[in-house]
């Protein structure tokens, strides 16, 4: 009898035993499983963009807004003014590529800037004034037309302009500011590294219009591979460049300079 009394103290204290580890494990927190963190799907490439800022040097107004833009800009100079070296020391310094923004002759009655290139000038005249325009800037790296819709359809006067570059190892950025330009055909016909404008992106100073335009860029950049879009140097567009350049990043598109792209 002693030894049931025994057995039977034993089961029930292996019962008890038994029933507190039922309840440790019943009220004990669940811990979810570790799962390894999960990385982003990588962004498909898209295509390139160059975004050129043209008419530098008509002020220094809009300097600080670039120390919000760390993408590169390539900006368009003109030459012969109170602010063009300057500024082009002050652009070359922020890192973004400066070219010459060379005043050429339009159809249009337009008033023109200092030694703009006329269609009526000899070879001579053509090479004294590029000769002049580039040694009033620093730091160079190609040249495009300012207005020049009479100008770029000329074959002889972009023939004279595009063998100055040509012995400077300088691109070509056609504005194409009329569908008659003879740019590409007489850059091929020199060897002469040459790249085009696909979009303006500021015709109307309203942020609203200026990203339309970029959105048209972007559908560009994906059929093409690459596309250029030029605005000008006002607040507003370098604003709207400031906000939605990082965008264009995290969707896949490269921001270059022009001369990765002249060709």
């Amino acid at each position: 009898m002693k030894d049931t009394g025994i057995y039977k103290i034993t089961i029930l204290f292996l019962l008890f035993i038994i029933f507190l580890q039922w309840m440790f494990m019943a009220t004990k927190p669940k811990v979810a499983p570790k799962v390894a963190p999960s990385r982003p799907a990588p962004v498909s490439f898209k295509g390139n963009i160059a975004i050129v800022i043209d008419d530098w040097a008509y002020n220094m107004n809009n300097l600080k807004i670039l120390d919000r833009i760390a993408f590169p800009i390539t900006c368009s100079v003109l030459p012969n003014l109170s602010y063009t070296r300057e500024i082009a020391e002050e652009l070359h310094a922020r890192g973004f590529e400066v070219i010459l923004h060379l005043p050429m002759e339009p159809h249009e009655k337009f008033r023109l800037e200092k030694n703009t290139i006329l269609v009526s000038m000899n070879e001579s005249a053509i090479q004294d004034i590029l000769a002049a325009d580039l040694g009033d800037l620093a730091y160079v790296r190609g040249v495009s037309n300012h207005m020049g819709s009479m100008a770029t359809e000329d074959a002889r006067v972009m023939e004279t302009v595009f063998r100055e570059l040509k012995k400077r190892n300088l691109y070509f950025l056609d504005s194409v500011v009329t569908a008659k330009s003879v740019g590409a055909a007489v850059a091929k016909k020199t060897g002469l590294r040459f790249a085009r404008r696909d979009i303006f992106l500021d015709n109307v100073e309203d942020p609203a219009y200026i990203k339309k335009q970029i959105q048209k860029l972007k559908s560009k950049a994906r059929s093409s591979g690459q596309a250029v879009g030029i605005g000008h140097d006002r607040r507003i567009t370098l604003e709207v460049l400031a906000e939605v350049l990082p965008e264009l990043k995290r969707e896949g598109y490269r921001l270059v300079f022009v001369s990765e792209l002249a060709k």
